[in-house]
């Protein structure tokens, strides 16, 4: 099982498109930000230190959006299992009544700092992300 990780959003002016509601890149930008976040809270140190992850696939549902002032939770999580050096990553944007409005799934493929090149996944690497 894998643990979860949550963080709240606020919709600001800069965030809303001529429709008068969230645009889709703001929420690109949050889920990367949201798995930017996890990793920086729960990854050990020295795999902060010695990788760093790039988006290869972002895929997204939109099943409703959020207005200015408006807040959401997200939350996201690691799916098992990782293969080679790529992670499939979870996050759901829901409303303050618990209505589902954004889910994606992200495949991040981690990287080398020292070498810049791709690097596997190991287990211990991914262990702080287990419940």
């Amino acid at each position: 099982m894998t643990s979860r990780f949550t963080r709240t959003f606020t919709a600001a002016p800069n965030h809303i498109d001529a429709l008068g509601h969230v645009n889709n890149t703001v929420w690109v930008q949050w889920i990367q930000d949201m798995a930017t976040a996890h990793w920086d809270a729960v990854a050990r140190p020295e795999d902060r230190t010695a990788f760093f992850w790039v988006v290869v696939r972002h895929e997204i549902d939109y099943r409703g959006n959020v207005s200015e002032g408006e807040t959401v939770s997200a939350t996201t999580w690691i799916e098992d299992p990782s293969q080679g050096a790529k992670s499939l990553r979870r996050v759901e944007f829901t409303d303050s009544a618990g209505k589902r409005l954004v889910s994606a799934a992200t495949t991040w493929a981690m990287l080398d700092r020292a070498t810049g090149r791709l690097a596997r996944v190991r287990p211990e690497v991914l262990a702080p992300f287990r419940a």
